[in-house]
């Protein structure tokens, strides 16, 4: 049995380099966040842009929820691979990096497409369960203490079949080093073990950017 490939910088860009290109929009959320400083972590990674866009193509996603938006890679990704009659629904509680969101949305021209609602996620998807909105596929890319809540709350905004994807499972690693207890580290690690148990889905977690996790709803 072959082993996985260990992905280095080299590796990964060489794979970016290979692979769908990016939107010149996109390239402008990842300028602007290299001057973040270390919250530039909440970024999605460039592997994983293009693995949202071939899911959502492929899939046929029309509606889409995203838990976390940050300066928006994410979420215009997934838009700019919706079709013209598609729909993404973005949550996030910080106005400041919302603002800086919506305009690169404007400046691709997708904010016909994308609605974003500011205020803590877990009321949005109340109000969300309580209009009875529905979804193909939901997002989770928020604080990882809530994974479990906002996990549970996107099975009911779905139907069968309907996917859920969470970024952020691996933890660069730290998810298998048993010296690392923080309450992050913690709380990550035992949401994957939640998941992986539930009968109400099948799931797989994929070591692209820091590790995604799938669920496909039964």
């Amino acid at each position: 049995m072959s082993s996985n490939l260990a992905i280095n910088k080299e590796i990964e860009e060489y794979i970016n380099n290979n692979s769908i290109k990016l939107h010149p929009v996109q390239k402008d959320i990842i300028t602007h966040n290299e001057e973040l400083g270390v919250i530039k972590r909440m970024q999605i990674s460039i592997s994983q842009c293009h693995f949202l866009h071939l899911l959502v193509k492929t899939s046929k996603i029309k509606k889409i929820l995203e838990i976390g938006t940050f300066t928006g890679l994410s979420t215009l990704t997934m838009s700019l691979a919706l079709p013209d009659d598609g729909s993404v629904v973005a949550l996030d509680k910080n106005k400041k990096t919302n603002e800086i969101a919506v305009n690169f949305f404007k400046k691709a021209g997708q904010e016909n497409k994308i609605k974003t609602i500011i205020k803590p996620a877990l009321e949005s998807l109340k109000d969300l369960k309580e209009t009875k909105q529905k979804f193909d596929f939901v997002f989770i890319d928020a604080d990882k203490e809530n994974n479990k809540n906002y996990f549970n709350q996107s099975l009911d905004l779905i139907d069968k079949d309907g996917l859920i994807i969470i970024d952020n499972v691996l933890w660069h690693g730290e998810v298998i080093d048993k010296t690392k207890q923080d309450k992050l580290t913690v709380s990550i690690r035992e949401f994957n073990s939640y998941v992986n148990i539930d009968k109400r889905v099948e799931n797989l977690i994929i070591p692209v950017g820091d590790g995604l996790t799938i669920c496909r709803k039964l």
